[in-house]
């Protein structure tokens, strides 16, 4: 089958994700369990029984996604052979799964700068108490302009951080300076301004150490020219090169995401092509039908998917 794929980002977790794969997948399991082994935790016990708490942290999220959508594309290939990808991109943490799934990653690889960056922006959040807001009705310049604003007025980090889909957009700062900025923006038209509950202030200067700390184990990495164009969130622009694709890796926890920007490229590419998105959750199959809602996105979110995609696929 050929599929793009879209691989979920934190924010996708709930107790008891990737269960169902690897209780019918031998091949899923064995992913699992060596995720266990890599971390030397029981990811897969946090992943299929919680607590929610811990299935949250940052640090377990991360590697707990990485390996469910891992999981899930290898309970597919057992049961219906391989996957020509012929594009892939991955929300923010998605980004590593994507890159694992066109051969770009060794899975171990992966799953162990994912645990590091989880634990990093972890540290950068408790350093400087920052968050994220949710914004509905200002468009990319207006907000740009109103976080360079209540960054002046506050002294503090405001920037724009995720650019989803049209309409949807996500603010990152530290406290002070979002303490400010929700109430400007609903000054300027916002239908609506939402903090959201995170550890930080992702893909913002908040997290510069994280992003210092995450380089350095980049560099110990290998990787591999990637199987299809892989999209990444720092540029908007899609490469298999293994230089490139590392260099954007460590620019994204600093930049916006630009997903919405990417996934219309990629629709367009993509002609009668559908995309795959793995579990956990179904978040980028919402986000694609704002953006581009021509483009078909299939949802392997559960293993009951593995019998009836393929004649929605078909469809």
């Amino acid at each position: 089958m050929k599929f793009g794929l879209l691989m979920p980002g934190q924010g996708a977790q709930a107790v008891g994700m990737g269960a169902d794969f690897a209780a019918c997948s031998p091949a899923a399991r064995s992913l699992f369990e060596q995720a266990d082994e890599v971390l030397g935790l029981s990811l897969s016990k946090i992943c299929f029984e919680g607590p929610i708490e811990e299935l949250t942290r940052t640090d377990i999220a991360q590697p707990a996604i990485y390996t469910c959508s891992l999981a899930a594309l290898a309970a597919w290939e057992e049961k219906h052979g391989a996957i020509e990808a012929t594009a892939a991109a991955g929300l923010s943490l998605g980004e590593y799964t994507a890159l694992a799934a066109t051969g770009s990653l060794e899975f171990a690889d992966g799953l162990r700068l994912v645990r590091l960056r989880g634990a990093a922006m972890q540290e950068a959040s408790e350093a400087k108490p920052s968050g994220m807001t949710s914004v509905m009705g200002l468009d990319q310049p207006a907000l740009e302009s109103l976080c360079a604003a209540v960054a002046e007025e506050t002294g503090a980090i405001c920037q724009v951080a995720n650019l989803n889909s049209p309409g949807q957009i996500v603010v990152s700062g530290e406290n002070a300076a979002l303490d400010v900025f929700d109430v400007r923006a609903k000054e300027a038209g916002a239908r609506r301004a939402l903090r959201l509950q995170v550890a930080g202030a992702f893909h913002s200067e908040v997290m510069r150490p994280a992003a210092d700390k995450l380089q350095a184990a980049l560099d110990e990495v290998e990787f591999k020219s990637a199987q299809c164009p892989v999209w990444q969130n720092a540029t908007a622009t899609a490469s298999t090169e293994p230089s490139e694709l590392k260099a954007n890796l460590a620019a994204q926890l600093t930049a916006p995401v630009r997903w919405q920007e990417s996934f219309a490229a990629m629709a367009a590419e993509a002609g009668e092509t559908p995309f795959l998105e793995p579990a956990p959750g179904r978040v980028l199959a919402g986000l694609a039908r704002k953006i581009a809602g021509e483009a078909k996105v299939l949802n392997l979110h559960e293993a009951t998917a593995l019998d009836t995609l393929l004649t929605e696929s078909e469809a």
